[in-house]
């Protein structure tokens, strides 16, 4: 089955091929010849995900999917949540950036318990359906490892002594967010067929 997923960042695309492990077809938004910068400006990752979906479905007609995750930390009343690509001030897609000022803003807080939560938005036949996946974890006091991407390096899952940027990608995508609510995604595909 072939699936465009709304995204132009190469690192979640790689990501959902090997989750995937080749049971879909995913195409690129660059596959149907797509540059447009989709809007995000949905208040949750619900409502930033369809939005994508849509985009790409009304556009281009073609079965797509799109995700939206956030990283949510408990002691910063669920911040950066949906703003988590965007959350340094004026720098817009900087990794390095965002995780600096999470880590500013978390000096010196004991309570450093945080979620990353995706939701994948799937437009297929004209119905629309949405798939969740939730770890838990903690954030360090200081970045570690060089797999992965985003807050990967200062995310601890629970039961694990690791970063997500110290996991190889099998093992990240066995527990992570987007693995979850892809294997839900790729489940509900194999089922309908």
């Amino acid at each position: 089955m072939e699936l465009i997923f709304a995204t132009n960042n190469q690192h979640k695309l790689d990501e959902l091929r090997s989750i995937s492990r080749g049971r879909l077809d995913i195409k690129s938004l660059s596959d149907i010849g797509c540059t447009d910068d989709i809007p995000e400006t949905g208040e949750t990752l619900e409502e930033n995900a369809l939005q994508k979906a849509r985009y790409i479905y009304n556009r281009y007609g073609k079965d797509c999917f799109a995700d939206d995750t956030g990283l949510e930390v408990e002691a910063l009343g669920g911040a950066p949540g949906v703003r988590s690509a965007r959350y340094a001030p004026g720098v817009g897609h900087d990794s390095q950036a965002n995780m600096r000022l999470l880590l500013d803003n978390l000096a010196g807080v004991a309570d450093r318990r945080a979620r990353f939560r995706t939701v994948v938005a799937l437009i297929i036949g004209g119905k629309e359906y949405l798939f969740e996946g939730v770890v838990n974890g903690e954030i360090i006091d200081s970045p570690r490892g060089s797999n992965g991407f985003g807050y990967d390096p200062v995310f601890v899952p629970e039961g694990w002594s690791k970063t997500f940027a110290e996991a190889d990608s099998d093992e990240k995508n066995s527990v992570s967010h987007r693995g979850r609510a892809t294997a839900r995604l790729v489940e509900f595909l194999i089922n309908r067929s």
